[in-house]
């Protein structure tokens, strides 16, 4: 694993991560499992205990407190929160392209960005996604990718795997991706094929091995209860370590049809409770470095678009 960068800043834990580490949950053991952690963050306790009253699900609460707001890059018309509104008012589309790979200087041999960046918004459209599912993830790994290593090549290669990181679902058949209720066992077993097919649909491309790792890992988790691999620790390449995280944070702050978004203040509690299981624990203190950069990154993804 890559070190941290030694010019990065001293982490803050500025969320007020909220009731879903709850005291009946075991706070001693997480402060157990997390000394690093909890001992650079000693306010991390009395803001978990603090954000207990916190609502779980306050989106649609809030939606008559949003406020009609012009996005600065492309003029298009948004809804945001009255009280938290970014000063660098955009939308998330051109906020992602500020914020990913911009640069699309192609040499013999490489992948085009914005030609995966346009396959992706199909990949995305065919399973219904809204917004910029893919092009998030893949902005959002980049934050953390950045604290590992400032290697341009290493960063591009993180953020194309995170970008095609479900690439391998074209070969999963539209009865089973699109199915609306549980999927049955042997739905299940061509389901959890899509990081191989995924991988072996990038591995043999100039340039892309690394990339093609992380779309193989993508669904491992650090305690090895994860597919295809069953890959454990280290062993979990450093790209998909950091993806994992974000995938569900990504998750756990959108609309799903039998669930509202969480916060992310909510969310930000999930993922310190799990780590050390589902993620690797490094990636989780990054994740606390970055959270004022990811929070405003998710508020920028809960803006309502106003159809045109």
């Amino acid at each position: 694993m890559r070190g941290l960068h030694s010019s990065s800043e001293p982490t803050r834990l500025k969320c007020q991560v909220g009731p879903l580490l709850r005291t009946d949950m075991g706070l001693s053991s997480s402060a157990t499992r997390f000394p690093r952690l909890l001992n650079s963050h000693p306010s991390t306790l009395p803001k978990i205990q603090e954000g207990l009253r916190e609502p779980k699900h306050p989106m649609t609460a809030l939606r008559s407190g949003f406020k009609t707001r012009i996005c600065s890059g492309c003029g298009a018309s948004l809804e945001l929160p009255r009280t938290d509104v970014p000063v660098d008012l955009l939308c998330e589309a051109c906020f992602l392209g500020r914020h990913g790979v911009t640069s699309d200087t192609i040499t013999s041999g490489e992948v085009s960005v914005a030609f995966a960046e346009a396959l992706v918004e199909a990949l995305d459209l065919r399973e219904h996604e809204t917004g910029q599912h893919s092009r998030r993830v893949a902005c959002h790994t980049l934050v953390l990718a950045r604290r590992f290593d400032d290697d341009p090549g290493f960063q591009r290669q993180v953020y194309l795997g995170a970008l095609l990181h479900d690439i391998g679902k074209i070969g999963v058949p539209d009865r089973i991706l699109l199915k609306q209720g549980a999927l049955d066992p042997s739905e299940w077993a061509v389901m959890r094929r899509h990081p191989e097919m995924g991988h072996d649909l990038l591995r043999h491309l100039p340039g892309m091995e690394t990339a093609a790792a992380l779309v193989r890992a993508h669904e491992e988790r650090f305690d090895g209860t994860g597919y295809p691999d069953r890959l454990r620790g280290s062993a979990i390449p450093l790209g998909a370590r950091l993806f994992s995280l974000i995938d569900a944070l990504d998750a756990m702050t959108s609309d799903r049809p039998y669930r509202a978004a969480m916060t992310f203040n909510h969310a930000c509690a999930e993922i310190i409770a799990a780590g050390g299981k589902q993620f690797d624990p490094l990636a989780v203190e990054v994740f606390v470095a970055e959270e004022a950069v990811l929070r405003e990154m998710v508020l920028r993804k809960c803006a309502l678009g106003i159809p045109q």
